[in-house]
């Protein structure tokens, strides 16, 4: 008996087993490639944090430079540099290790739907960056360079910058998937299009909130984040109206809550009625005692 056990519980193990072994497979090959491009990037990283401090260095008085207040910062900012554009660099080739992984567990349709998203927000994250690097940096390196007082030097330390860009970087590239976790939640069925749009007021204060928390606190660096935060929900709803179509069960529940709404406003008028019909009968009975 103890034989005859031992079997089905090995046979229970083996698909777990299975997919642990295959998840340590491609971490393994994300690891091996983020090494590889950092290996390639790194004899450049000197050139890649020039051009990185290229918008605020541009903006810099005449006679100012960018210091280094740590002894190690000449060497771990450039370090620190070549990692994470290795990481972005692999982007492309986690997401499709990522892919390769949950692919099996997903129905054809599925399948059909998940390969443009990926492709999609691959784009649009790299799209974020740019949009940081391009429009944001030169609007927000000018505004503070110009705003310090006349007997200040402007010497930014590179390790402070980095981090300053990188939290940037980082925010802008998850800031730009709104439209397709906006889409998402309409092709899951937890949203519909007209339930966002009903809540579009609060996701505008929501956006500005999360310009605040995702940025360093200046207006300006909210603003940029907070705008382009609620023209991508709107992209993600035009993109939802789009390619997801509408099921028989969110009609019904979209002509229950105007039937509701309907119920409500006549109780309301009725309501009104009654209110006047019972000042009408209260006059009446004070005139008739008079």
């Amino acid at each position: 008996m103890s034989n005859q056990q031992s079997v089905p519980d090995q046979d229970q193990e083996q698909p777990l087993i299975t997919h642990l072994v295959e998840l340590r497979q491609r971490l393994m090959y994300v690891l091996l490639i983020i090494l590889g491009i950092f290996l390639g990037l790194f004899y450049f990283a000197n050139d890649l944090y020039t051009y990185l401090s290229t918008p605020l260095t541009a903006l810099l008085p005449e006679g100012t430079s960018m210091i280094a207040t740590d002894v190690t910062s000449p060497f771990f900012a450039p370090f620190k540099l070549t990692l994470v554009a290795a990481i972005f660099a692999a982007m492309p080739f986690i997401l499709h290790q990522i892919w390769g992984f949950i692919a099996p567990g997903l129905y054809q349709h599925e399948k059909k739907f998940a390969v443009p998203l990926l492709a999609s927000s691959i784009f649009l994250f790299y799209a974020g960056i740019a949009f940081a690097y391009f429009v944001v940096f030169p609007l927000i390196f000018g505004f503070f360079t110009s705003v310090g007082p006349e007997n200040v030097a402007v010497m930014t330390d590179i390790s402070s910058y980095l981090n300053f860009v990188l939290k940037l970087f980082f925010a802008f590239g998850i800031v730009f998937e709104i439209p397709i976790a906006t889409l998402l939640l309409i092709w899951s069925g937890a949203a519909t299009v007209q339930g966002l749009r009903d809540k579009r007021a609060y996701v505008i204060v929501g956006c500005f909130v999360l310009g605040m928390l995702l940025t360093p606190p200046d207006v300006i660096s909210q603003s940029l984040l907070a705008l382009p935060m609620w023209l991508l929900f709107e992209s993600g709803i035009i993109l939802g109206v789009i390619f997801v179509k509408p099921t028989k069960d969110d009609e019904e529940d979209e002509h229950e809550e105007a039937s509701e709404d309907a119920d409500d406003d006549e109780d309301d008028d009725d309501d009104y009625k009654y209110e006047e019909e019972f000042e009408q009968a209260v006059r009446e009975s004070r005139d008739s005692k008079d």
